[in-house]
């Protein structure tokens, strides 16, 4: 408890603290590296707004069941009118931030991490950080017959998704809050921090070559499925339990060019949002649907049902929770000070909040000026 109190205090202090920055390829919180193509078009109709169609990255996850369930309930082809929107799924964040710095997509829901490191490449001239869509959805699950208290990690084999991806990153830093000592680079130390694929860490963990997992939905909720018990869920360390886990990010070029197709889109995840948060159940078997649409497969119900009450919808991006996820990437040596400036824009996210009657959202200080 001492130790959970201290992350707390010291995780709401971080958000005030000087930024710094992700040299290494931070990854984000997806399965794989491969993109694929949604074939399934959505009718356009109405008026076209200045762009004929925008291009929309994301992953079939359930932390990014905004584009999930706004794509397969239309909502956001909606607000969007004549201009035709063409999804793309991706499997890890450094290819999408790969597709949106090469102009192959527009606008694309991607984790902290990533974000980060995909402005920081660019010296902050390609992306904006233009409204969040999911906050929580992450946890340590464990084998109950090796680990049966926090402390019992010690010595233990930990899978995370990948060296320096935002799970890897919270990790480490809540190690270090222990007092236990981990190689960030290595991953060897008091714990073994296993570095694995989502795609395969149920398969590690069912063959013993990990011990747990500190992991996204609905990877966690799978491994519950296979016998594995959650031992912490990451929001009980954060202020308030918020932090954020996907962003909503869009070229700065394409914002340059058709901020009226920015603010429609932007209009669609407040409704999608919206429609998700007072129509739970529907909604996900909304976002279980276009899994099966993608990949072939939905999640069984025991898993979807156990990863869902995890994960908030939020519009706001909370931008001083991403502040304090780059300073403990900082403390733990993957990180060197950024210049995070102009990292958000959030005016037309505000321009549609105003317009439904919400409050305003904060860009924590790193908005463009």
């Amino acid at each position: 408890m001492a130790a959970t109190t201290r992350t707390t205090l010291r995780r709401g202090l971080a958000a005030a603290a000087a930024l710094p920055l992700l040299i290494g390829a931070l990854a984000s919180c997806g399965y794989g590296s491969q993109a694929k193509n949604d074939e399934k078009k959505v009718a356009a109709e109405g008026a076209k707004l200045s762009a004929d169609t925008v291009r929309l990255g994301y992953f079939p996850n359930l932390t990014h069941a905004t584009a999930l369930v706004g794509d397969q309930e239309g909502i956001l082809q909606k607000e969007l009118g004549g201009t035709r929107l063409v999804p793309t799924t991706f499997n890890a964040g450094p290819s999408e931030i790969e597709a949106l710095n090469a102009g192959s997509i527009d606008i694309g829901f991607i984790g902290p991490s990533p974000s980060i490191n995909g402005y920081v490449k660019t010296k902050g001239s390609n992306l904006r950080i233009v409204g969040g869509a999911a906050s929580g959805g992450v946890k340590l699950v464990v084998n109950p017959a090796k680990i049966k208290t926090l402390d019992d990690l010690k010595g233990k084999k930990i899978a995370t998704p990948q060296h320096g991806n935002t799970q890897d990153v919270a990790f480490l830093d809540w190690i270090s809050e222990k007092g236990w000592k981990v190689d960030a680079e290595s991953g060897k130390g008091d714990v073994s921090v296993v570095r694995t694929d989502n795609k395969v860490t149920p398969n590690a963990y069912a063959s013993g070559a990990i011990d747990g997992a500190w992991v996204p939905e609905p990877t966690a909720s799978k491994l519950v499925s296979d016998g594995a018990k959650v031992l912490l869920d990451e929001s009980d360390l954060w202020p308030d339990k918020k932090f954020v886990i996907t962003n909503i990010i869009v070229s700065q070029k394409f914002l340059t060019e058709h901020p009226d197709v920015v603010e429609a889109f932007l209009r669609g995840t407040v409704k999608t949002n919206e429609w998700i948060n007072a129509n739970q159940d529907k909604a996900k078997a909304s976002a279980n649907a276009k899994l099966k649409d993608l990949s072939g497969k939905a999640l069984g119900a025991e898993v979807i049902d156990a990863a869902w009450p995890s994960i908030r919808f939020t519009d706001d991006p909370l931008a001083a929770t991403l502040q304090a996820q780059a300073d403990h990437a900082v403390k733990a040596g993957l990180l060197e000070k950024p210049e995070l400036s102009g990292i958000y824009d959030l005016e037309p996210l505000n321009k549609v909040l105003k317009a439904a009657g919400r409050p305003e959202v904060s860009d924590a200080g790193l908005g463009v000026k």
